[in-house]
């Protein structure tokens, strides 16, 4: 795998993380004023976009569309599974794992080379 093959996936797992810090991380912190938390999340979402947007940009040379999506979906994935788990200190079940196994599935199918009936 060469750079610019793993510089677009490197740039959308940070993203991640920062979406997910703007999204969800204000959880924590529910006394907090909602416009408070709105101000701050956008901050985070800008950095998140500053990521995102080169990462398509520039995978967009390697990738397909199609999987460039499914990248960030299941790194999505990936993340938010941490972040729960480690962040808010929630837990994951098996039913959480085997949605997220089907979710995965679906990724292998559009990464793998046409199926010819």
């Amino acid at each position: 795998m060469t750079a610019s093959h793993l510089i677009p996936i490197v740039l959308l797992l940070a993203s991640n993380v920062f979406m997910t810090f703007a999204w969800y991380g204000h959880l924590k912190y529910t006394t907090s004023p909602l416009g408070i938390v709105i101000l701050a999340s956008w901050g985070i979402a800008l950095l998140e976009y500053c990521l995102a947007v080169p990462a398509n940009r520039w995978g967009s040379t390697v990738y397909s569309t199609a999987e460039l999506k499914t990248m960030q979906e299941v790194i999505t994935l990936i993340v938010f599974a941490a972040f729960s788990v480690l962040y808010l200190g929630e837990r994951l079940s098996i039913n959480h794992a085997i949605g997220f196994a089907l979710i995965c599935a679906g990724a292998f199918f559009v990464f793998k080379a046409p199926i010819k009936l």
